[in-house]
């Protein structure tokens, strides 16, 4: 067939998320652990966005609408089919009969157990089919292709790719592999599809054999190469660790590319969704779990846990903080060593330097919080907020019991446990009268020491 060019207009992608995953030895479905705080199948769906995809259909075992749920997750509108019986690759891409029936220029077919995939390299197929290729499969080159299926070359023509348990002594010897990974023109994807067989060791459907098809009927097929890393597959608990390391690696050279600096970066670990500005400075051993965000200049100290926070500029956290969701720092905001935020602001300059808990609260600009303080925001049936004004300052040890508003510029003694409203400017004591009696305590080891005696 001649080459043309050919601008891709519309996309379908297919997403197979119907094995099983027994490896993963889980009630969860394999699919759905998560790499980077999105499940896997969520990683691919996203990235076939990325790469252009107009829509998505995604294939699922029986009764696993938790699959099907994720994945619309990222696409609402995603179709979804149900592969009934597992016969093989080119069976399920099939389930999705009436997607791919609707006609596009190039229908892409990923594995929801691909976590790595890049949206550059679905777009490299989706490319090739748009030049005029029929078929264009992903490969790699293997430091041990055992258990693949390999890719036959003739220079740039791709010829087959032959499955491990049907090839020949000398087609195991390529290195060169297959990803599973697979593009078609739009307006044959059908016709190859229904021309697979299933005359192989397992008696299964293989989309591999689309090659052939396609050679058959006198059209081109071509092997578009990534690196054995991108293609991994995940299948047990050491892949999903190994998949989690190389995604954190990415995660944090692209922070530091963009200008967050990173003592210690093997020790941070990011979510799929943390956005990070420039001159951030994060230290060792942080963990950001998804929903955070680091303003340009934010500081986050060694051996804190975030989640579902945000950081304006200059605002400080830790050592040993935990912001829960809803945790949001203004500019210059600090929060020290072993205090947790959860659904609280804190206003711009205002501080919670150790030993706290607030939640459910709003912090006004340039207050205080001593040591020690809580808000006591639960009564065991519902949760109540509290509010301090700006300037306020809150003495250590002090518990403010929900709902409560402590005004701007208010004082708050030590040890008080403040339960109603204080008036801006005012000073509230809420604490028992010191009472002293003097020789007291040297009466009392009198005392003590004549009944060990007698």
């Amino acid at each position: 067939m001649p080459s043309h060019d050919r601008t891709p207009r519309s996309c379908l992608t297919i997403v197979l998320a119907a094995g099983e995953g027994t490896r993963m030895k889980s009630a969860l479905p394999k699919v759905l652990h998560p790499v980077a705080g999105r499940a896997m199948v969520g990683h691919v769906v996203a990235t076939a966005r990325a790469a252009g995809a107009d829509d998505i259909a995604v294939v699922v075992g029986p009764g696993r609408e938790d699959v099907a749920a994720e994945a619309r997750r990222i696409a609402p509108d995603a179709a979804v089919f149900e592969q009934t019986q597992r016969l093989g690759t080119a069976h399920a891409a099939l389930a999705a009969r009436a997607a791919i029936a609707r006609g596009y220029d190039d229908v892409l077919i990923v594995f929801a157990d691909t976590p790595l995939i890049r949206p550059e390299s679905l777009a490299a197929m989706r490319a090739a089919i748009s030049k005029g290729a029929a078929v264009a499969a992903m490969g790699f080159v293997a430091a041990d292709p055992t258990g693949y299926g390999r890719l036959l070359l003739d220079g740039d023509d791709l010829l087959a790719i032959r499955e491990q348990k049907d090839a020949s002594e000398g087609e195991r010897a390529v290195k060169t592999c297959n990803a599973g990974l697979m593009a078609m023109d739009g307006a044959r994807a059908l016709d190859l599809l229904d021309s697979i067989g299933n005359e192989n060791a397992q008696k299964e459907y293989y989309l591999t054999d689309a090659v052939e098809a396609a050679r058959a009927k006198g059209l081109r097929s071509v092997a578009i190469m990534a690196s054995e890393e991108e293609v991994m597959g995940v299948n047990d608990r050491v892949q999903l660790s190994a998949a989690e390391g190389v995604m954190q690696r990415r995660l944090r050279e692209a922070a530091m590319r963009n200008g967050a600096t990173m003592i210690a970066p093997e020790t941070v670990f990011l979510s799929h969704d943390t956005r990070i500005g420039r001159d951030v400075l994060i230290e060792p051993h942080v963990v950001c779990g998804p929903g955070v965000v680091l303003d340009d200049g934010a500081v986050v100290h060694a051996f804190s846990h975030l989640q579902g926070a945000r950081l304006e500029s200059g605002a400080n956290a830790g050592p040993f903080a935990r912001l829960r969701p809803g945790a949001h720092l203004g500019a210059n905001a600090k929060v020290g060593n072993f205090v947790e935020l959860k659904a609280a602001t804190l206003g711009p300059g205002a501080k919670v330097s150790h030993l706290s808990y607030i939640g459910d609260a709003e912090i006004g600009a340039d207050a205080n919080i001593g040591a020690g303080t809580i808000t006591c925001n639960y009564d065991g049936f519902g949760k109540f907020r509290t509010i301090v004004g700006a300037g306020a300052f809150v003495g250590s040890n002090t518990s403010l019991v929900a709902p409560i508003h402590v005004g701007a510029g208010a004082y708050v003694g030590s040890g008080s446990v403040v339960t109603k409203d204080v008036a801006p400017d005012a000073l509230a004591l809420a604490r028992g009268q010191q009472v002293e009696k003097p020789g007291w305590a040297s009466d009392f080891r009198t005392r003590r020491m004549a009944s060990k005696k007698s």
